[in-house]
């Protein structure tokens, strides 16, 4: 007695792809296969079930009444098959991490004391932050905030931290001719200026009186609240250089992703709405 399984699925495809065609010839090119192979295919899948599954006529093949029974049935099994595999795989990108590469005082700053709203609205999508990738390292981050300025080539792009505050002291000597110019100052740059490379030891140093910066206010909202910060004029701009979350356009797409983008921009937005009118 023939067992009740197939020899494979090559061979159950093979046999689903000629009933379709009517021919090896034109199945082979479907199946990826030599006309030859897939004549073996489905011999060897006629000798495993032990009956004929084709007439052979000369202008093709016609299935046989046993072939006609069998074939609802191998194409059902491809179709399980397939969608097993579909199941696996979207199983496979959920449980990948969504990886987040970003300069790090923007999630001390910003980013974490929100990141629970998205996590109880998502529960299924896992972020991993990072702020460094090593040269070794084979997985690139889904997504990045980085300072800088426009264009991105190659990557979509959008403008998360839109308002700087004037503050005690800064990072960048741009800032101030971008500052100068929103309000109608031109010329008015600093005598003396100090320059330090991360925005932390920036907002420390102005919280201990050493100058004038220039800061994205969502850094130093503590600090404002608390009084430890003022803003003496009350004063702002927009300034292009500033947190920008960049997605490579070349990336497939992963499951959680974009609602994780959607919500770092709507929360952008209202961090911009509420500062904008406090």
């Amino acid at each position: 007695m023939a067992s009740r399984l197939p020899p494979s699925s090559t061979a159950m495809r093979a046999f689903v792809t000629v009933a379709r065609l009517g021919s090896t010839a034109r199945a082979a090119g479907a199946v990826n296969l030599t006309q030859s192979a897939v004549s073996k295919q489905i011999l060897s899948l006629e000798h495993h079930l032990g009956v004929p599954l084709f007439e052979r006529h000369p202008l093709g093949l016609k299935l046989t009444e046993a072939g006609a029974i069998y074939l609802p049935y191998a194409e059902a099994a491809l179709e399980q098959m397939e969608r097993g595999a579909m199941r696996l795989a979207e199983r496979a990108a959920i449980a990948r991490p969504i990886r987040l590469h970003m300069v790090a005082i923007a999630g001390e700053r910003w980013l974490i004391e929100r990141f629970h709203l998205f996590a109880e609205a998502h529960p299924g999508v896992d972020v991993q932050f990072t702020n460094y990738v090593s040269e070794s390292e084979t997985e690139e981050p889904d997504i990045e905030i980085n300072h800088g300025t426009p264009p991105w080539p190659g990557r979509e792009a959008h403008y998360l931290i839109q308002k700087m505050t004037l503050l005690q002291h800064f990072q960048m000597p741009a800032f101030w001719a971008e500052f100068t110019e929103a309000h109608d100052l031109r010329g008015a740059v600093p005598a003396h200026t100090v320059r330090y490379g991360y925005y932390s030891v920036i907002i420390r140093a102005a919280v201990a009186g050493l100058g004038v910066a220039l800061a994205p206010r969502c850094y130093v909202a503590e600090e404002l609240a608390s009084g430890a910060l003022v803003n003496p004029l009350e004063i702002g701009f927009t300034s292009v250089t500033g947190c920008w979350l960049t997605r490579r356009l070349d990336l497939p797409p992963r499951p959680g992703l974009d609602e994780f983008i959607a919500w770092l921009k709507t929360e952008a937005a209202a961090f911009d709405t509420a500062n904008r009118t406090a």
